[in-house]
């Protein structure tokens, strides 16, 4: 019976530090009976008790720094508590030690590391088990691996299932879509060749396309440079189906990023490598334009773990994971102020954008656009900063901001994604609203609610507009993917909770997946793309 309902007085479970089990199992416990768990407070973490002894409590919110939403789901779903773990008990850890431990175990990540991988990896974060969990946790709510996916690329998409099944459709001149040909083609094809391979993540660049499986191992295709621009004259050998990156073989990585000039991956330990940057030292390194051997990033990230890696127009964005919480670092071209530190000079190392901590603001997911970037906080605000032309930073202006800003328009709302490409950025909301602004040309930005045809669907955005024609699918949208290049005109895939794909803007290449009309180039509104994502 419930202590509650039985007249027994509640007890009251206070703020108690870790304890190793040796210290627990030592202590005299009285006996009380009670099976149902509390959370206490409101404005502060609460925790957990989890036997009759008051101090032996989870402090999972506390030291993993999560969402009260995200914590109930977590501690819903660990077995450690409820079955035999499957490892053996380090009796100098404390419960909630072993617990995060445990919820590492079950992490596809972390795996297939090897107990040295392991504590090498746990010293990397800080030297907590509860530090691991939140970098792991972190990457996979920021990057979606082991979820459905759809990458907008420049001139051609890539669609990647649940399952790991890879489609591409577009512009094929390079052989980036895979095929073993440079046919163009808008109906979304499965690649063949990956078969047996479970693919987790996808980047497209202008000619290019990465893929990452799960094992770790990044294959390529399209363009064979990794440092040439949209436009450049390297990367005149093609390569028409995937093909394993033999120079990454011992890293194992889990996250491509192609910018312009430039080729960015990361590892499961949270390092980055660069290819290319050509021979001024831009990423701290000299290589050759066409260096196809990763350098590591060096400076101020060598020993701290990064989550997410973003990409722009010569400049990377790194979402890092400390134990004082999560931080953004910028490294790269600073015209524009897109690197976020007030100037517009170039940081040849990695600088941590220190405004987030004047903002009070904890990112949780980045994204760089080709002259302007955007954040989203813990909290559901959205920054943005860089280069304001067509209003893309959304502060109803056409300003520059140097630092990051706080988009005052969306105080109401509380996003959880955000994307940023060539002047034109979107916001998800965490009820699955989409919000656009910026550039409008071919019609990217969907706030076309006329029939096709009518209506100033390329008229620029300065403030967040809700997209009410997303708003039509009925359905909730987790993910926002837009052409990132300043040479091709954009196009927008909405992904929606069920995994149905929709699509709108430029269709000139068949990167829609959807079949035009004669002399048609661009859909307004939201058109289904055949593939069955989930």
């Amino acid at each position: 019976m419930d202590a509650s309902t039985s007249g027994t007085p509640t007890v009251q479970y206070h703020n108690i530090p870790d304890q190793p089990i040796t210290t627990i199992v030592a202590a005299p416990v009285s006996a009380f009976l009670r099976q149902v768990r509390h959370c206490f407070g409101d404005s502060t973490p609460g925790e957990f008790p989890l036997a009759a002894n008051p101090s032996i409590v989870l402090h999972v919110l506390t030291t993993c720094n999560l969402d009260p939403q995200d914590l109930a789901k977590l501690e819903a779903t660990c077995s450690f508590f409820r079955q035999p773990a499957n490892f053996a008990p380090d009796y100098e850890l404390s419960i909630s030690e072993l617990a995060a431990l445990d919820m590492c175990q079950r992490r596809a990540i972390f795996k297939p590391m090897t107990d040295e991988e392991r504590q090498s990896l746990k010293q990397r974060c800080g030297g907590s088990w509860k530090l691991v969990l939140r970098f792991l946790l972190a990457g996979e709510a920021c990057c979606r691996r082991e979820k459905s996916q759809a990458i907008a690329g420049p001139g051609h998409s890539i669609a990647v299932t649940s399952t790991g099944a890879v489609y591409s459709f577009g512009s094929n001149s390079s052989g980036q879509l895979g095929h073993g040909n440079t046919e163009e083609d808008w109906r979304p094809r499965p690649i063949r060749s990956l078969q047996g391979i479970r693919i987790i993540q996808a980047a497209a660049g202008a000619g290019r396309t990465m893929l990452i499986s799960d094992a770790g191992r990044v294959y390529a295709f399209g363009k064979d440079s990794f440092g040439e621009a949209e436009y450049g004259v390297q990367g005149t050998k093609l390569v028409t189906t995937p093909l394993p990156v033999e120079s990454l073989k011992d890293i194992f990585v889990v996250q491509a990023a192609i910018g312009n000039f430039f080729t960015a991956v990361l590892s499961r330990e949270g390092r980055v490598y660069t290819f290319s940057w050509g021979k001024d030292s831009k990423l701290g390194h000299k290589t050759e334009p066409n260096d196809v051997e990763p350098q590591p990033l060096l400076g101020a990230l060598e020993n701290i773990p990064v989550v997410q890696i973003a990409a722009g127009y010569c400049y990377l964005l790194c979402l890092a994971c400390q134990p004082s919480g999560m931080s953004v670092y910028s490294v790269g071209c600073g015209l524009g102020g897109k690197l976020g530190h007030g100037l517009r000079t170039d940081e040849k190392y990695p600088r941590l954008i220190e405004q987030f901590q004047l903002l009070n603001l904890q990112p949780m997911v980045v994204s760089a656009g080709a002259w302007h970037a955007a954040v989203v906080g813990r909290d559901g605000r959205v920054c943005t900063w860089g280069w304001g032309r067509y209003g893309c930073l959304g502060h109803g202006n056409e300003e520059c901001e140097s630092v990051p800003k706080v988009v005052e328009a969306l105080s109401n709302v509380k996003a959880v994604h955000v994307a940023t490409g060539d002047y034109t950025t979107f916001v998800v909301s965490d009820d699955g609203d989409v919000y656009s602004f910026g550039c409008g040309e071919s019609a990217s930005l969907g706030h076309n609610t006329a029939a096709e045809g009518q209506g100033n669907r390329h008229a620029n955005v300065l403030s967040p507009e809700q997209v009410m024609s997303l708003k039509q699918v009925n359905e909730r949208v987790v993910q926002i993917s837009l052409t990132n290049s300043i040479y091709w005109n954009a196009h927008t895939f909405a992904l929606t909770e069920s995994g149905k794909l929709y699509a709108f803007g430029a269709g000139d290449k068949g990167q829609l997946g959807v079949e035009l009309d004669n002399n048609q180039t661009e859909r307004g509104n939201p058109e289904w793309v055949d593939i069955d994502l989930n």
